[in-house]
């Protein structure tokens, strides 16, 4: 329950009384919201959550959490994330068919050959990828590890490449915050998480922020060293009878300049390809 417990503080500490609709008189020790006031807010007694966020192992019912969720104003994200850290069942095993592509997405992939397109899991590794998003991003098969958390704080190249790094990065651990939720136990996001911590002081920073975001949809901007700026559209699909497999896929409008990039891209990685 510790987990929980600390992403509780975490979301209570973000939030003003001003923002919820308290009075803000007196002086106050603490960043954001009192514990009082979250059971206030959320309609349980005060002795009930802070026996929550001391990590003691209580089983709140579900309308708790909804109640928990709308009183520290959750996102959907974060309130999933929520809901996976006070599950009382053990966490489902990880099947290994979830750690690689079926053969099905990877032909998808192949025929994607204009799109940057690739698979990745839930704490991002990239488990397929078609020959437009390795001449996007990077030459996933040459990476030491194949994973985008792992290089955007490992790689230097990482930073350049990505126009807002900082929110790119940022993005990543909250992806990667997710996955501990859906599978606590799983020794590789351990081990990611572990490696990440001790090379990365940014990485110890922001992972203490508690943040989690899961797949969707938005627009990113990179900066290519052979095609300049791209401003691009991305949707991060659930793959069906997947534990957490993602196939994410990057577009432009069309006759905009970084369709026009993106063209020049594609020209660039079909020379190579037919090269000796």
């Amino acid at each position: 329950m510790r987990e929980m417990a600390d992403f509780l503080r975490s979301r209570r500490d973000r939030l003003r009384p001003e923002a919820v609709g308290l009075p803000t008189y007196g002086r106050r020790r603490v960043p954001g919201l009192r514990r009082a006031e979250v059971a206030q807010l959320a309609g349980i007694s005060p002795d009930y959550y802070m026996r929550l966020e001391q990590g003691h192992p209580v089983r709140p019912s579900p309308s708790v959490l909804d109640a928990l969720a709308r009183a520290l104003r959750l996102d959907a994200d974060e309130r999933d994330h929520l809901y996976r850290l006070a599950r009382a069942e053990p966490a489902p095993l990880r099947r290994r068919a979830d750690e690689e592509a079926v053969p099905g997405v990877r032909r998808l992939l192949e025929q994607l050959d204009a799109v940057p397109a690739y698979v990745l899991n839930g704490r991002l590794d990239v488990l397929a990828w078609n020959a437009m998003a390795a001449a996007l991003v990077a030459d996933f098969a040459a990476m030491p590890r194949r994973n985008l958390v792992w290089y955007a704080f490992c790689d230097p190249r990482a930073r350049s490449f990505y126009v807002d790094w900082e929110t790119m990065a940022r993005q990543g651990i909250a992806h990667l915050r997710a996955a501990t939720g859906r599978d606590p136990g799983d020794p590789a996001t351990r081990e990611l998480i572990e490696e990440l911590t001790g090379r990365s002081e940014e990485f110890r920073t922001w992972w203490t922020w508690q943040d989690v975001k899961g797949p969707g949809a938005g627009r990113k901007e990179f900066r290519h060293p052979e095609v300049g700026r791209l401003t691009l559209d991305y949707v991060a699909m659930l793959l069906p009878g997947t534990l957490d497999q993602q196939l994410v896929t990057y577009t432009a409008p069309a006759g905009t300049p970084s369709q026009t990039a993106l063209d020049r891209l594609a020209a660039l990685a079909a020379e190579r390809s037919q090269a000796p």
